[in-house]
């Protein structure tokens, strides 16, 4: 089961602590991200370790496949799908890479509602 998380709390706390808690909320988005669409290549950990040693290369990549990803995950839960891999590219490009989370996490928020209420 996917965790839903309040997207201003996110946001705040990623300010108020300096980016830790982003580190954190990237972690537990790619975990979400795997377990909503059964998709090994998101883990969290996995993950954040690459974006470190390519110095935030990977995470041009990571934002493509997990717009992919999250476009299959709705199709699979009876959700319009779109497709915002690009989207995600170009905000990541340009450093906005928060807003990713913002979007992948309200895609999860959408997906966790929709399961709990079946």
């Amino acid at each position: 089961m996917v965790t839903k998380r309040n997207i201003v709390v996110c946001i705040l706390l990623s300010i108020f602590t300096c980016g830790i808690y982003g580190i954190f909320w990237f972690i537990v988005l790619n975990d979400d991200v795997r377990t909503v669409s059964n998709d090994d290549r998101f883990q969290g950990g996995k993950a954040f370790l690459l974006s470190l040693i390519t110095c935030g290369i990977y995470t041009f990549y990571w934002s493509y496949i997990v717009g992919k990803a999250m476009m299959q995950a709705k199709a699979k839960n009876n959700l319009p799908p779109e497709d915002n891999s690009i989207l995600y590219l170009i905000l990541s490009i340009f450093g906005l890479g928060i807003v990713n989370y913002c979007l992948i996490q309200n895609d999860l928020n959408t997906i966790s509602d929709k399961n709990s209420a079946a």
